[in-house]
């Protein structure tokens, strides 16, 4: 598919697209169409909570290469009006891609599924410091069946949120296929 069709596609979603999870105020899940299947369903929504200790925040800099101070130095914290350390923007996101890789590769409904992630953004709007809880939520928005790929293609819309405060808001673009172990 063209660069320019998903621009158009995207656009015109996001013009129709349904309430997000924080808008809506609920989990529930619409009427199901043809282009829905047991492997990803549009309005389908899942969650997890998380907690980074100070600890964490340092480590997961330190393996990832990020040498911003603003990971480990709190006098740098302080400097920059945070008054201690924060988590690196990359490890919020790799929380909330790794909620999305476990919760569509699951097995335990019975469903054998595989999942490739094709595309994630993510807007970073608001500091996440270290014995925070983090409530990450992603909501199916679209899905369109793909044959030459052999599964769905699913948007997802996802926040990670603070005390109800979105901190990191994200898109994503996954494909479900059906187990290739399982397939027919």
């Amino acid at each position: 598919m063209k660069l320019t069709t998903l621009f158009r596609r995207r656009a015109a979603f996001q013009a129709t697209r349904p309430p997000r999870l924080e808008e809506a105020g609920s989990t529930a899940v619409p009427t199901m169409n043809e282009e829905q299947t047991p492997l990803i369903r549009a309005g389908e929504a899942f969650q997890i909570h998380v907690r980074y200790t100070r600890e964490q925040i340092v480590q997961f800099a330190r393996l990832t290469g990020d040498a911003n101070p603003l990971h480990h130095d709190r006098q740098a914290a302080e400097r920059a009006s945070f008054g201690e350390i924060i988590a690196s923007g990359q490890q919020t996101a790799s929380q909330m891609m790794g909620a999305v890789a476990s919760h569509f590769s699951r097995r335990a409904d019975g469903v054998p599924r595989e999942l490739l992630c094709l595309n994630f953004n993510f807007a970073f709007r608001a500091p996440i410091f270290a014995e925070q809880d983090i409530l990450i939520a992603w909501r199916v928005s679209e899905v369109e069946r793909n044959t030459k790929r052999g599964g769905y293609i699913g948007q997802l819309d996802g926040t990670a949120s603070v005390a109800g405060r979105p901190c990191v808001v994200a898109r994503g673009t996954v494909l479900v296929s059906r187990s290739a172990s399982h397939a027919a």
